[in-house]
This record gives C-alpha cells, sequence and structure tokens, in this order.
C-alpha cells in the first residue's frame, strides 16, 4: 500500500506581505510543499526558524533590522544543516558570493520566482544547491557539488596567476595537497584544466569578495 508524500515544509520570510501572498498561492498549487511559517524580518526569522526548523526558507535579503544575509548566517551557526534560498532583485556576483559565503544553499531573483521557486525548493530540499541563471548565461543551474571555502581559496588564487607551489605557500599547506585540492575543483566543476575552472568560477561570481 502506498503512503502520502510528506510535504516540504517552507518558511517564507520577506517584509512585503503581497510577495509573501504569491509565493504562498504558487505552494498552494502543489500537493509537495506546504507553507509552515511567515516572517517579516531578520529577527523574527531566527526566532521562527528555531520554533518551526521548516525544511527550506525562502529569505529575502533586504528588509530592516537584522537583514536576511545576517539572518542567513545566524540560522546556519545554529544549524548547521539548514537549507535557505535568498531572494533578492539583484544579481550581482559580490552578493551571490556573499550569500554563499552566509551558508545559503541557493539564490534566486525575485523576476525568477514565477517560473523556478517549485523545483528550487525541491531541489535544496534535496540537497543540491540553486544559483542564478543571469550569472551562468541564461541557464538555470543546481550544483550538486559546491566548492568548499578551502576550495575557493585554490581557486581565487590560481585566478591570480600562482603556481601551486605558491598556493601552498600563501595558504600554509603543502604543494601536493595543493594539487589534490584543484583536482577535485577540476572534477566538481567538470573542468578541463585549472584556467576552466576559474572561467567557470568568475561566471558564476564565485571569486568576488565580500566581508560579512
Amino acid at each position: 500500500m502506498m503512503t502520502a508524500q510528506t510535504p516540504i515544509r517552507v518558511m517564507i520570510v520577506d517584509d512585503h506581505p503581497l510577495l509573501r501572498e504569491g509565493l504562498l498561492a504558487m505552494l498552494d498549487k502543489v500537493p509537495d510543499i506546504a507553507l509552515v511559517a511567515e516572517a517579516n524580518s531578520g529577527e523574527e526569522a531566527v526566532a521562527r526558524y528555531n520554533e518551526v526548523r521548516p525544511d527550506v526558507t525562502l529569505m529575502d535579503l533586504r528588509m530592516p533590522g537584522l537583514g536576511g544575509l545576517n539572518a542567513i548566517a545566524a540560522i546556519r551557526r545554529a544549524r548547521p544543516n539548514a537549507r535557505l534560498i535568498a531572494l533578492s532583485t539583484y544579481a550581482g556576483g559580490s552578493l551571490v558570493n556573499a550569500v554563499h559565503k552566509a551558508g545559503a544553499s541557493g539564490y534566486l531573483l525575485k523576476s525568477m520566482l514565477a517560473e523556478n521557486v517549485l523545483d528550487s525548493i525541491r531541489a535544496v530540499h534535496r540537497g543540491r544547491g540553486v544559483w542564478p541563471s543571469e550569472l551562468l548565461g541564461g541557464q538555470m543551474f543546481f550544483n550538486k557539488d559546491n566548492l568548499s571555502f578551502r576550495e575557493l581559496d585554490v581557486v581565487r588564487h590560481a585566478a591570480g596567476g600562482l603556481s601551486n607551489r605558491e598556493i601552498g605557500e600563501a595558504l600554509g599547506i603543502s604543494e601536493e595537497t595543493v594539487k589534490s585540492y584543484m583536482r577535485t575543483i577540476l572534477t566538481k566543476l567538470n573542468a578541463n584544466d585549472r584556467t576552466h575552472a576559474v572561467t567557470i568560477c568568475l561566471q558564476r561570481g564565485l571569486l568576488d569578495t565580500w566581508e560579512l
């Protein structure tokens, strides 16, 4: 006998009621996703997350007070397995990098929500990442294997023209360790060589700097 699938439990965080209502209308159309909480500020989002423990949280970045970026970081510090998707009207690579650094699983432009939000929630719930189409030549990117911060450090130094030995000296690790990181990076990115890996990371906005 088949049992009903447990819906993906979602929290929406945005200070605009109309956007929350629009998202709710989309969620109401599908049986596998259910809204379990709403919040209109970063502070409320952190409190509600701890109360409800949603499977996936949609987090607006521009809100008064704590703000979405800091709320994502706060939730991830307390709950390392939390899965959050940032929402924004801005497609800048530096902001995408900051969202990635804060620990989000993805980033969606608000203009993309109608077409992509349901599949994005499902993808993040399965442990995949979702990142903006505008940074990838118009193609939605569902990333299964995000680079670690150390791997991004290696790519950043490679982008600066450093050799494996020089990268090792800069990061305080051996040249062989750098080579091992680079092999993993090429595999994760499906890149042909280090130059190709750098190009891919640049296209995805992963090499911009942004301090939280």
